[in-house]
């Protein structure tokens, strides 16, 4: 069925209607700050599709996954050799504690994945547990997309769902402020440096949340300070941190004993998503799933997911450990089977320091390999990649169909509910808008009329 409600709305783009189409996404694009940085969002005149069937799948088996994840952040935070499996820096190590009156860490985290609609085939690559990016940005592209004149007419032929994502994301920091004992108004900061590329989505964000009655402020941390018992961004008195900023950047820049520090430290506001949310964060989190000395974590369902859905991964060091069954040595296995394999990093963000061992040389992946082993990393077998054709309307002002890789990124709130899901595209196998380059287009679910 996605086949064909692709090429139904692929027949809609005549050249005029195209033109059309493209020349009123850019002027949306730019009215409601749909960029990131100084790049429009999105390229292309079509959204993703998925069929409810499809969808549902993708939820249940996300949120099984994520069930997983949550007994292995509960186990760690007890558990000194599980965390050590993750390679915390000491100032994580020392920070995590911070969290124990939190029931739970996060309010809205993301799994990165490729999901093959026409195979049934999903493979989650990386778990955005500290600050996933795209929650405003994908409900404007919805409502932009809505407005074009293709999906009006693909809409005499399929009905359209969209799931919104801000109201999930208000509604799960606002249960975790009353659960952690929030008693006043909430008064949300929404704290990231004031120079990021994606200051467009906080503002998004922060009008929706006033929208709704809720005070909100844009905050950078360094503008922040703590006094008379209370965090204050200017006048403006702080007591929910919806946290954007990257913990690690955080505390490289201003050290452990910065005003939110110090805030957490004393309870006077709660930070979210919060410190030991980091656990999770790390690459090292998925080789803990998918190791076998780990397996007695789980129960048969999750077992039985964790093996479907979770690449091989383990963290690079020198040991012995299960490939297919199979005892293998695993840095000369490493060296020698590039093809199958990547290299990241086990701290980074927006695919810096990713190493694609099937495009590059030799001597390229014998340098990340010795890096490797002097800086936690993990190593991760080769998921299989989803490809659709999307329209794009060229520099010259013609229509051009053609392939792109798609992943599908499915948004869980209150580390439980999927709701939402982002998608980005591009012609380079390292999907990742921050490294440049792409697309991200929102998904809707399809039935047909």
């Amino acid at each position: 069925m996605i086949a064909e409600a692709i090429d139904r709305y692929h027949s809609l783009l005549t050249p005029e209607i195209a033109a059309e189409a493209n020349e009123k996404l850019n002027v949306l694009l730019r009215e409601r700050g749909l960029y990131f940085g100084d790049r429009p969002l999105c390229r292309v005149l079509r959204p993703h599709f998925y069929v409810r069937e499809q969808w549902a799948y993708l939820r249940r088996e996300t949120e099984l996954v994520l069930r997983a994840f949550a007994k292995v952040h509960a186990t760690a935070k007890q558990n000194p050799a599980l965390r050590a499996q993750l390679a915390l820096e000491p100032y994580e190590e020392e920070l995590f504690h911070l969290d124990d009156p939190i029931d739970v860490p996060w309010t809205s985290s993301r799994l990165d994945a490729f999901f093959s609609a026409d195979e049934w085939s999903l493979s989650f690559v990386e778990y955005n547990a500290e600050t996933p990016a795209g929650i405003g940005y994908g409900d404007g592209l919805a409502d932009v997309f809505m407005q074009l004149e293709p999906m009006r007419r693909f809409q005499q032929h399929y009905h359209v769902e969209y799931t919104p994502g801000l109201s999930q994301l208000q509604a799960a920091l606002l249960r975790g402020y009353h659960q952690w004992g929030g008693r006043d108004e909430p008064r949300i900061a929404i704290v990231d440096w004031a120079d990021v590329p994606t200051r467009s989505e906080h503002e998004i964000t922060r009008q929706y949340f006033e929208r709704n009655g809720i005070p909100a402020v844009l905050a950078d941390p360094r503008e922040m300070e703590y006094r008379g018992g209370a965090l204050w961004a200017g006048d403006f008195r702080v007591n929910l941190i919806y946290k954007r900023v990257l913990i690690s950047e955080l505390i490289q820049r201003m050290s452990a004993h910065n005003p939110i520090v110090q805030a957490i430290r004393e309870r006077r506001m709660l930070m979210t998503n919060s410190l030991s949310a980091k656990l999770l964060a790390k690459k090292a989190s998925l080789a803990v799933l998918s190791d076998e000395r780990n397996a007695a974590l789980f129960d048969a369902d999750e077992r039985r997911a964790i093996n479907a859905h979770i690449p091989w991964t383990r963290r690079v060091e020198e040991r012995r450990t299960l490939y297919q069954g199979k005892e293998i040595d695993l840095l000369p296995f490493i060296d020698s089977h590039r093809e199958r394999l990547v290299l990241k990093p086990n701290d980074e963000y927006g695919g810096k320091g990713v190493v694609i061992g099937w495009q590059c040389s030799a001597e390229e992946w014998d340098d990340a390999l010795r890096t490797a082993l002097t800086t936690p990393f993990v190593v991760q077998e080769k998921a299989k990649v989803v490809y659709r054709d999307f329209p794009t309307i060229l520099p010259d002002g013609t229509l051009d169909i053609s392939a792109r890789f798609v992943d599908a990124d499915p948004y869980a709130f209150y580390g439980e509910t999927v709701g939402g899901c982002l998608t980005r595209l591009s012609s380079e196998t390292l999907l990742n808008v921050t490294a440049g380059g792409g697309s991200v287009v929102p998904m809707f679910v399809l039935e047909k009329i």
